[in-house]
């Protein structure tokens, strides 16, 4: 029990994920997938689970092992070095039909996009997962949306499965760790979260290395995007306050930047100290954007993006918009009271 809530998973919920795992039929395949756009949490925690089963194929019975996520196979670049990238298939050559299928980072199927059926249709299917809102849409759901992030839950698997913590495992789960809490400063940053970081960090991971790829580096063309995106930011004080930017593809286009550069714009954003509510609305299509949106506490963003067809966590949520930027905006304002 923690704070009178029960802990989660279940002991039970465990012994089911490494009961049907270790219960693979022979010569088995097994297929792990994150979410659409992966961050770092998404891709960390998978790749870590699928290095870990690599390890231990044999003993699993284990034949044909991939990763993969829905949409353009591009990894973001603080992510191209990432340990397990060779594991990682297109979205349309997985096998269509793995005996067991696990998720990472996805709160509902429909995330997994193009992928979505083979979960539904694998004899094993197990979610791990730290969102609210995830709708348990797996066989086994490892759910817990008091973790700091979803490498909490994929720690867990592999520890259970008795999988050696070694330097790549440890990278991935680092990554996967240090970007969804934001460099260890967001309120989900416990104790337990230190301790786990402290495991990773005593396998000899390059901390200051993989720190710097991750927040502290940046192409010339993404910083006077970025200069140019938070020049036409806008604070609404009203309420809580509000703050937001925009980027279209055309700065993209003129500052030859790829759409994974705009991932970083939210934490630029967020900072401003008369808005509790941060939002940066990125164009992928020609009336279509994806809305990255924060907080510092006093609004759960979360709430809004769900009613808006997405999902998140109090502090960090998201969701996919129509029309254009004012339409976008209009639909938050519009939850905002």
């Amino acid at each position: 029990m923690s704070d009178g809530l029960p802990l989660r998973p279940t002991e039970d919920e465990w012994a089911s994920a490494v009961a049907a795992l270790q219960g693979l039929p022979p010569r088995a395949s097994v297929l792990l997938a994150c979410h659409l756009n992966p961050d770092g949490d998404a891709l960390g925690s998978m790749l870590a689970v699928a290095l870990g089963l690599r390890r231990i194929a044999g003993q699993l019975g284990i034949a044909r092992l991939q990763a993969a996520f829905p949409g353009r196979s591009e990894i973001p670049e603080p992510f191209r070095t990432l340990p397990g990238l060779d594991l990682l298939a297109a979205s349309a050559e997985p096998d269509p039909a793995p005996d067991a299928m696990l998720a990472f980072d996805v709160a509902s199927i429909e995330r997994l996009g193009e992928l979505a059926e083979r979960l539904s249709n694998a004899p094993v299917s197990i979610v791990l997962d730290h969102h609210a809102s995830n709708t348990n849409f797996g066989k086994i759901n490892l759910v817990d949306p008091a973790a700091a992030a979803t490498s909490v839950l994929s720690d867990g698997l592999l520890s259970r499965l008795g999988v050696p913590l070694d330097a790549e495992i440890a990278e991935c789960l680092y990554v996967a760790l240090a970007t969804d809490t934001g460099s260890f400063k967001f309120d989900l940053t416990t104790p337990g979260v230190h301790e786990l970081a402290a495991r990773l960090l005593a396998t000899g991971i390059p901390v200051g290395e993989i720190s710097r790829r991750l927040f502290d580096t940046r192409p010339f063309g993404a910083v006077r995007l970025f200069g140019e995106a938070m020049g036409r930011a806008r604070l609404e004080p009203e309420g809580v306050g509000f703050v937001w930017t925009y980027a279209t593809l055309d700065d993209l286009r003129r500052f030859d930047q790829r759409p994974a550069v705009l991932e970083a714009l939210i934490d630029s954003v967020r900072c401003v100290a008369e808005a509790d509510v941060s939002c940066v609305v990125k164009q992928v299509a020609a009336r279509e954007w994806t809305v990255s949106l924060r907080s510092k506490g006093a609004v759960d963003v979360s709430a809004i993006a769900t009613a808006l067809g997405g999902g998140g966590h109090k502090f960090a949520a998201g969701f996919t918009g129509h029309g254009s930027v004012e339409d976008v905006i209009e639909s938050i304002r519009d939850r905002l009271g």
